[in-house]
């Protein structure tokens, strides 16, 4: 008994020491990726005091625009600053409203992460409930029929679904908007209404991923000699499935959803556009449009956090669903 209780903190202590470097990586790569979107915004052609005044503005002016946008320090303190501002909370301020960044970006953060929850509580469980059903009837109609959709829609980019969405459902039918606009004290079923084009095309971009890649963590699970024990003692396949297989391929499946969501956070740079929804996507690109460096950077950097961030979780919940993956050889 005091065995047994004597390894219980061990398994804990393991468990606490792989997140604890988890957290140390994640850190790394942010401060990694920092830098590569600096160098990387740095490197746009052009000068963002010209794009910002115009090709007519003098010299003088471009010269004295730059000075009071910092343009004219170092590359090296500029990223420092960067780095030393977004440690106090300080996102910077626009170069063309001359306005807070944070603000406006949390707002488009908050409907970014609204859009994405939205696809997440509809594509995930249908992923799971496809690769279960093709699994369960594999090699026959049903499996086909779902291998072939599934495929069928990973084939599909989103901005060709996001229009053929808008043209089939707005222009054709009617059944909904195809300007994805959210105005204050908007209700949840209007703004349900508002994204639900957007969402079904992210649902489309990331459903059929999934439900593959699900049904190949079951399939490899099926493998197992122990499954074939199971059916000699009587079990149902069904049962198998469903009550052994499944449990013992979450790790998997954990990574598999979680890389798909990660993804949502690229995917939504497009959709966002193409709907006209003003999410955190939309204002990144409308920033380079103009120019707006500061903007460009945290919008980049956000996103990469949640990339990471996700990315993350994932690691974890594998470690809590696999125990063996926390006993490293």
């Amino acid at each position: 008994m005091s065995e047994i209780s004597s390894q219980r903190p061990s398994g804990r202590s393991s468990l606490l020491r792989l997140i604890g470097w988890r957290l140390v990586w994640g850190v790394l790569t942010m401060l990694a990726v920092s830098l590569l979107i600096f160098v990387g915004v740095q490197l746009l052609p052009g000068n963002a005091a010209t794009a910002i005044l115009g090709q007519t503005a003098t010299p003088d002016a471009i010269r004295e625009l730059n000075l009071q946008l910092g343009l004219d320090k170092p590359a090296v303190s500029r990223y420092l600053g960067w780095l030393l501002g977004l440690l106090h909370g300080d996102f910077g301020l626009s170069y063309t409203s001359r306005t807070a960044i944070a603000g406006p970006l949390f707002s488009r953060l908050g409907n970014t992460l609204f859009l994405a929850g939205c696809t997440a509580v509809i594509a995930v469980p249908l992923a799971l409930l496809i690769g279960f059903l093709a699994v369960r009837f594999q090699g026959g109609v049903i499996d086909n029929l779902l291998n072939g959709l599934s495929r069928t829609a990973v084939s599909l980019p989103e901005f060709f679904s996001g229009y053929l969405l808008i043209f089939i459902f707005s222009i054709t039918l009617g059944w909904a908007p195809s300007n994805s606009a959210l105005t204050p004290g908007m209700g949840l079923a209007d703004k349900l209404a508002a994204i639900s084009l957007p969402c079904i095309t992210l649902v489309l971009a990331i459903v059929g991923h999934m439900s593959n890649m699900t049904r190949a963590a079951l399939i490899a699970t099926q493998n197992a000699a122990w499954v074939d024990t199971a059916l000699l003692k009587g079990l149902s396949p069904g049962r198998i499935l469903w009550r052994h297989v499944l449990p013992n391929a979450l790790g998997p499946v954990i990574n598999v959803v979680a890389i798909n969501l990660a993804y949502l956070m690229v995917g939504v740079v497009i959709v966002e556009n193409v709907f006209v929804y003003p999410g955190l996507g939309q204002y990144m690109v409308d920033s380079i449009s103009k120019r707006d460096l500061p903007v460009m950077q945290d919008c980049a950097l956000l996103l990469a956090g949640v990339y990471v961030l996700l990315n993350l979780l994932a690691d974890v919940l594998s470690l809590l669903a696999n125990p063996r993956l926390r006993h490293q050889k």
